[in-house]
């Protein structure tokens, strides 16, 4: 782990709540797929996200950063790179990367902006030209939520061991997915879980849902990843 001084190359807004966040950094490092960094705002005050980019970007980083209008914790970072034009990162860190040695399928699921913790992990799986399957569960209360949803799915049409499932809790006529909560769709549509890698990222709540409802399910915890597991 390094802490670095990065330039803010860019923020894009994805969504009127989320904004994807280029940071220019002032050496190459080395990451695996689905690491996080830590946006150091003070000597105890280190915020986490998770590194969108794939790991084949070595001098740039790229985050996806929910700040919603009662999410300070997000929009004074966001805030702070906006007037600063620059920031101290921590990086890289995290246990739950991909793990490529695996001959297992993948099931990478995501709400909200945990999707750019899968969104690394399934770049860098797609970039090797790996043949095993990868499903992505991405869930969202809404359409408009599922930011790189066409992206997702010209992906699924040109990579044929990929499949993209989106979920929203609120559909409206004509919607191309699944309805309802993202790990439901998992539990509906995936059969011997035993035979999967699991990568998961979102609310520690929905976290927690997974970890339990799919261990009933005789997924063995070795076979679930996500950073969040370590405080729930």
């Amino acid at each position: 782990m390094k802490q670095l001084h990065c330039q803010v190359a860019s923020i894009e807004a994805l969504t009127p709540a989320v904004f994807r966040v280029l940071l220019e950094l002032p050496e190459a490092i080395r990451f695996a797929g689905g690491q996080y960094l830590q946006v150091v705002m003070g000597e105890r005050d280190k915020r986490p996200f998770s590194i969108a980019s794939c790991p084949s970007k070595t001098d740039t980083l790229e985050l996806h950063i929910g700040a919603a209008d009662d999410n300070p914790y997000a929009r004074e970072v966001l805030q702070k790179m906006r007037t600063d034009k620059a920031i101290t990162v921590e990086v890289p860190l995290g246990d739950a990367w991909y793990r490529e040695d695996s001959e297992r399928p993948l099931i990478l699921i995501a709400g909200g902006t945990g999707f750019s913790y899968t969104w690394s992990i399934l770049q860098d799986h797609l970039r090797k030209d790996d043949s095993r399957p990868v499903t992505l569960y991405w869930g969202g209360r809404k359409a408009d939520d599922l930011y790189f949803d066409t992206k997702l799915q010209d992906l699924s049409e040109r990579h044929p061991q990929f499949c993209y499932r989106p979920v929203i809790e609120e559909a409206q006529a004509g919607w191309h997915g699944a309805v309802g909560l993202v790990h439901h769709a998992v539990l509906a549509e995936q059969g011997a879980l035993t035979d999967a890698d699991v990568y998961v990222a979102g609310r520690f709540e929905m976290v927690r849902c997974i970890r339990d409802d799919f261990q009933s399910r005789g997924l063995p915890p070795g076979q679930l990843y996500g950073d969040a597991l370590a405080f729930i």
